[in-house]
């Protein structure tokens, strides 16, 4: 798995889990725990993975959405 989006905006993520999920390329959020250990402040990054294979293909749909990948 590939690291495809780093943010700690929780709306962020969700919107581009769709977007992805919506194009049939799987994905799967990390560090969604943290916020236990963090007290919900939001300081903590969660990280959306997705496999090596659909890489390619899940930057050109946060590009056409216009969601920055920190790059």
């Amino acid at each position: 798995m590939k690291e495809l989006l780093r943010s700690t905006d929780p709306t962020i993520i969700a919107f581009a889990s769709a977007l992805l999920e919506g194009e049939d390329i799987d994905c799967f959020q990390m560090d969604v725990n943290m916020s236990v250990l963090e007290g919900g402040i939001g300081i903590f990054p969660r990280r959306l993975m997705v496999r090596a294979e659909d890489y390619d293909d899940a930057v050109v749909v946060m590009r056409d959405n216009e969601i920055p990948l920190g790059r």
